[in-house]
């Protein structure tokens, strides 16, 4: 078990790279055979999602495209509860396969605002995968389909997930220590 200080927090491993990389590849399974077929978009949620994006669409193997969009509700170790959405979609969603990639779901109301405001645009479907999910935390009922781990409710970062803007780089998921 390692330990890392981030500026003024000190974290220790909790999930490996290793077991990061095993569960990535599962999910990509799952999506396979669900999409078989089918050519989803992926909608990648940033700044959290870019590195489990990267990594889950290297391991699909039917044909889909990417895109990013970004929205923000968090300062520091908190989220702010206001979602704000920095940059959105350009792709034309009518009729398409979309899965929203999505580093964390915590409470579950920025991934609510995002299906709402996706369902304006006649989706055929809209899934969700995310990494993460915290769902002592859940406060908006969400049919989540795709999910890598399901953890308790400590704040962590590394793959992708910070502090400050810290931590992204890091390989494995480290739990932030009392």
């Amino acid at each position: 078990m390692s330990i890392v200080k981030i500026k003024d927090k000190v974290f220790e491993t909790s999930i490996s790279e290793a077991e990061i990389r095993q569960r990535v590849k599962a999910v990509a399974d799952e999506i396979n055979r669900d999409m078989a077929g089918r050519n989803p978009l992926l909608l990648a949620v940033l700044n959290g999602s870019f590195i489990f994006a990267a990594d889950l669409m290297r391991e699909l193997t039917i044909p889909c495209e990417i895109s990013f969009v970004k929205l923000a509700s968090y300062q520091g170790t908190t989220s702010t509860g206001k979602i704000k959405e920095v940059f959105g979609i350009n792709e034309d969603l009518n009729g398409r396969d979309i899965i929203i990639v999505e580093d964390i779901v915590e409470s579950g109301l920025t991934m609510k605002r995002m299906i709402e405001s996706l369902g304006t645009r006649n989706p055929a479907s809209v899934n969700i995968c995310t990494l993460l999910l915290k769902p002592e935390r859940l406060k908006a009922p969400l049919d989540i389909k795709y999910v890598a781990f399901s953890i308790p409710n400590d704040f962590i970062l590394g793959y992708g997930l910070d502090y400050d803007q810290q931590g992204r780089n890091l390989r494995d998921i480290y739990t932030l220590k009392e």
